[in-house]
């Protein structure tokens, strides 16, 4: 994959596996492992819905005059994402593995389709109308490396 989001799909993946790491420690009862991996991940994710917030979606929307549809689409998602965030904040400072597993697994799934909308549809109507827009690329790449 090229284009402006090409740094956004391999962030996925590697958001990807910070997610399975925090689980995985969780699961084993690590706690002190687990808030170390999911919060690197906690903070991984919520960089990549700002950049996409902040940055991508504005300048699609300008570029392509489409306020609604997609963009709107992902915000909403990005919103119920971060409830469960906050939900799995709870049960890690609870360390209550039922109640952080939980929330994990309705993250896991949301992830999964949301990343695919994004990944087939959303990312090559944004490279097809941003082109090679180095501004916005630049503000992408330093926004998931903050």
């Amino acid at each position: 994959m090229s284009g402006i989001t090409s740094a956004l799909h391999n962030h996925h993946k590697l958001c990807d596996d910070d997610f399975a790491d925090a689980e995985d420690a969780a699961r084993k009862g690590d706690w002190t492992a687990c808030a170390a991996t999911y919060g690197k991940f906690r903070t991984e994710l919520l960089a990549h819905f700002s950049v996409e917030e902040e940055v991508l979606f504005p300048a699609f929307e300008q570029r392509t005059g489409m306020a609604g549809g997609p963009t709107q689409v992902m915000r909403g998602e990005h919103v119920q994402m971060r409830d469960l965030i906050n939900q799995m904040d709870g049960a890690l400072a609870q360390k209550n593995a039922d109640g952080f597993g939980g929330a994990a697994e309705t993250l896991l799934i949301m992830m999964q389709q949301h990343n695919m909308k994004e990944e087939n549809i959303l990312y090559p109507m944004i490279d097809q109308a941003l082109g090679q827009d180095g501004e916005i690329q630049s503000r992408v790449t330093a926004g998931l490396n903050a």
